[in-house]
């Protein structure tokens, strides 16, 4: 049996919660679960957020906090507005304009439908001036 990923920026000394080391609980466990099993993606704790990096492009953001269910995902400009037609979805309140959009992810239900979002995130070819 192998043993659990061990998610960056933990370690090495330095003390942390152990819901950290175990990659999360609830809601954000289940999505780095799933995320960890995706080839060439990067879990990062990063200012009170998991940052999922593909590369070095970081696709999406989940809060470390229990309490908090924002799912911040950066999309192509033609799949941001697909997600914004769904119920729930919402622009980013800050960073819409560069494809940014929120959604909740509170339960194991609302999962399978954030990680549609999540693949097309990962893959999606975003203008070179977005890029920065």
């Amino acid at each position: 049996m192998s043993s659990p990923r061990r998610f960056r920026g933990l370690g090495k000394g330095r003390k942390t919660r152990r819901a950290l080391e175990r990659g999360g609980t609830g809601a954000a466990a289940s999505l780095n679960r799933a995320l960890g099993a995706w080839d060439g993606v990067r879990i990062t704790p990063m200012f009170g957020r998991w940052g999922y990096f593909s590369g070095d492009r970081l696709f999406a953001c989940f809060p470390l906090a229990r309490k908090e269910t924002d799912l911040w995902i950066r999309l192509a400009p033609d799949d941001q507005r697909r997600a914004l037609r769904e119920p729930g979805v919402r622009p980013h309140r800050r960073f819409a304009r560069r494809g940014w959009i929120e959604l909740d992810v509170a339960d194991e239900a609302d999962v399978s439908r954030a990680l549609r979002w999540l693949r097309r995130a990962r893959t999606a070819e975003l203008p070179a001036e977005e890029e920065h």
